[in-house]
């Protein structure tokens, strides 16, 4: 889960996102025409576009990852973002991404696929291209098609699967007229069928329990792809991919891509030392690489070694005429000196930052709000309706889009994003911002104001100044911690002095995962609305659990606004910090908060990928509630029988309309509030070419490589330049 992320298909719904990651997620099967309800995506592909022939032929691309995998099978429960990738490099698709996030056929292995047969069965014909070969000189076939349904068919549960989703309506596969043709025939419709089979492992990997379970793990022997594995090094913490020798598709331009695991907040040392070429970062991040990019002030005070060194020296001469101790005047210069050295280390940092350029786009996957509706006040609709209709989705947006020069645009829907086929914008089935309908649904469920609010202890001025004298800005700066919002006004009266538990202020810190930015400490905003509200004597204060750790100032910054939002109508919220470690597991997964924020990969396939995230709980048989993936416990029968419906409806615009009408009752329901598209931004070497931010679409590996030296720099072309244009096809 990342609470701000990207997996394989395999465990797509699985997992939702803590930090910022990169997934490449399949699209809904179908496209609309131009005036159909899901437009176009909001930024366009970021990847510095260049011809091939413009590209050298070898070279190494070292591209930070977030981890090296546990697994290279994509169809296991621990399968990661880095899984993903590696699997697009070395295996075959039957489908990828365009540049609207929809599915389009491969034809590197596939020459043709479609629905032959509806009537007794739905069957799917495959014509497999003559071509495609695995890295040992067999034939792409049928074998390997059957043994994949085999082990992610749900039926031998001695295969350690994620999922079995549409494998298993699978009635048969057969071999068709020769080996190339494969005939999938299905026990029941499945309207998704165009999701299966990407990626495709051999058979050598699928054929037993054995090879699936463990075989796949640290190596793949048999490969498909322009790339093959050669390594997966835990102790470098990398993985190393080399070029095919039996690809036959388009010759792959670099000789080698090596997946370096690199840490968010070490991305910048790493690209300045030289040891990554392409790397996601955050907005900070993208901040010093721009700022690399312009001329520097010969006019500061640290322009160089001299300058400072006669500056130390006068302030040193200046303190011990003045009366100060040489003792003292000596840490002072020492302090200076250690100021400079890291000064020098910045501006050389920056000198070699100058040779990158931040790429941007969107990434396909959004944050949400979730409200668990399981228990609590929350657990009234009125409530949860409440808290939604008080959010300013626009403003939220654009507090962690606009500063990145970003399209800041609500999400409109819990199912796909702008562009893709299954994009509606559906929340006026909620309703927009309104204060005052917000406020008569808590009436009509029985909260009213001027109620008891939990008086704090007060504190001795040692125990506010914390341990060894710090600050309760410093401590509340910290990375765990609860502090209350609104509690500042204990009788319940809003008034132009309130405070806030910390300084109230917002700034404009350029930091943290991509999105808002607040100075460090920065607090929820002080009150300003209505009575503190309560219910048989108890307030309305709602535990808002959010991640402590690094790359989560974004969701912190929200969140506080979020609360600000609130508080103006009467809720309080009781924001808790906790490790990252424990954000999912002991918060989310178990429903042990009421409010939280988290990010969902959008799906091309929403009727098979999105109905267990937001399925209606039901009683398991040892009593407990099984609650799927849906961790905000809100559901209705009528939202699963849509989404049933549409996974067995055929027809691409009535199973559009399924969808609609299932994100209509979602939005209704205010279980999770869509606030936006996450922002991709990447930095990437100027001299490397086809990659950088994707947008919705599958990155081509072959393509990419460095500008051959007497080559011109990759010039902007609609849908390679700018990432907040609106795109196109």
């Amino acid at each position: 889960m990342s609470y701000d992320g990207v997996a394989p298909r395999a465990a797509l719904r699985s997992v939702a996102f803590l930090t910022a990651g990169v997934l490449t997620l399949p699209a809904l099967a179908g496209c609309g025409s131009d005036d159909d309800p899901a437009g176009k995506p909001l930024a366009r592909a970021d990847i510095a576009r260049a011809d091939r022939a413009r590209i050298t032929d070898g070279g190494t691309l070292r591209w930070a990852v977030d981890t090296v995998p546990d697994t290279l099978n994509t169809f296991q429960a621990d399968a990661d973002t880095t899984t993903a990738r590696i699997a697009q490099a070395v295996l075959p698709s039957m489908y990828r991404m365009d540049s609207r996030g929809r599915p389009v056929r491969d034809p590197d292995y596939l020459d043709s696929a479609e629905v032959v047969d509806t009537e007794p069965k739905q069957v799917v014909l495959y014509q497999l291209s003559q071509q495609a070969v695995w890295s040992d000189g067999r034939e792409i076939g049928a074998a390997d098609f059957a043994a994949q349904w085999r082990a992610l068919s749900g039926k031998d549960t001695a295969y350690w699967t994620a999922r079995n989703a549409g494998y298993d309506r699978i009635e048969k596969i057969e071999r068709g007229k020769g080996n190339l043709e494969v005939k999938v025939t299905f026990s029941r419709p499945y309207a998704d069928w165009r999701s299966l089979f990407t990626p495709l492992y051999p058979k050598e990997v699928m054929g037993t329990p054995d090879a699936f379970n463990d075989g796949a793990r640290k190596k793949l022997k048999v490969t498909a792809g322009p790339f093959t594995v050669k390594k997966v090094d835990t102790e470098e913490d990398e993985v190393t991919l080399v070029r095919n020798a039996r690809w036959w598709g388009d010759p792959v331009k670099l000789s080698k891509i090596v997946l370096r695991e690199v840490p968010r907040d070490k991305r910048v040392s790493a690209l300045s030392a030289g040891t990554v070429d392409l790397a996601e970062i955050d907005p900070s991040a993208a901040a010093r690489v721009t700022a690399a990019a312009l001329p520097q002030s010969e006019s500061s005070p640290l322009a160089g070694p001299g300058a400072h060194r006669s500056a130390a020296d006068a302030l040193r001469s200046w303190a011990v005429a003045n009366g100060s101790d040489e003792e003292a005047a000596d840490e002072e210069l020492s302090a200076r000196k250690k100021l400079r050295r890291k000064a020098e280390k910045y501006a050389r940092q920056q000198k070699a930052l100058s040779g990158f350029e931040v790429r941007k786009s969107l990434e396909p996957a959004y944050t949400q709000l979730a409200l668990n509706g399981s228990e609590g006040p929350l657990a009234d609709e009125r409530v949860r309706r409440a808290v939604a209709r008080a959010l300013d989705r626009e403003d939220i947006a654009e507090a962690v889009l606009k500063p990145l020069g970003l399209p800041a645009v609500p999400l409109g829907s819990h199912l796909a994003l702008a562009g893709q086929a299954a994009y509606a914008d559906s929340s006026g089935a909620l309703g927009k911002q309104d204060a005052k309908e917000a406020r008569a649904l808590l009436t009509d469920a029985g909260w009213v104001p001027g109620g008891p609010v939990k008086e704090k202890k007060k504190e001795t001025e040692e125990e506010a100044a914390g341990p060894e004298g710090e600050s309760e800005s410093d401590s509340e700066g910290g990375d765990d911690g609860t502090y209350i919002v609104g509690e500042d006004n204990r009788n319940g009266d809003s008034g132009a002095d309130d405070k806030s538990p910390r300084d109230s202020g917002t700034g404009t810190r350029q930091g943290g995962a991509p999105g808002a930015y607040a100075p460090k400490g920065t607090a929820a905003p002080a009150r300003a609305g209505g009575a503190r509200l309560a219910k048989d004597g108890k307030a309305l204060t709602l535990r808002f659990v959010l991640p402590s750790g690094p790359g989560s100032d974004t969701l912190r910054t929200v969140a506080d606004r979020i609360a600000g939002m609130l508080d103006r109508i009467g809720i309080g919220t009781e924001i808790t910090k906790v490790d990252d470690e424990s954000y999912f597991k002991d918060h989310i997964a178990s429903g042990d908060y009421d409010l939280a924020l988290y990010s969902w990969p959008a799906t091309a396939y929403p009727a098979t990928d999105a109905r267990p995230v937001y399925a209606k709980p039901v009683p398991a048989a040892d009593g407990s509630l099984n609650v799927e993936q849906n961790y905000t416990r809100v559901g209705t029968d009528q939202v699963d029988q849509l989404f049933d419906q549409a996974m067995t409806t055929l027809d691409a615009s009535e199973r559009g309309a399924l969808l609609r009408k299932a994100d209509s009752r979602i939005w209704a329901a205010a279980g999770s509030i869509p606030l936006y598209q996450r922002p991709q931004l990447t930095a990437v070497r100027k001299d490397l070419v086809n990659t950088g931010a994707f947008g919705l679409r599958t990155p081509v590996y072959e393509d990419m490589g460095f500008l051959k030296k007497s080559a011109p720099g990759p010039k902007g072309s609609p849908g390679e330049g700018s990432g907040a244009s609106p795109a196109g096809d």
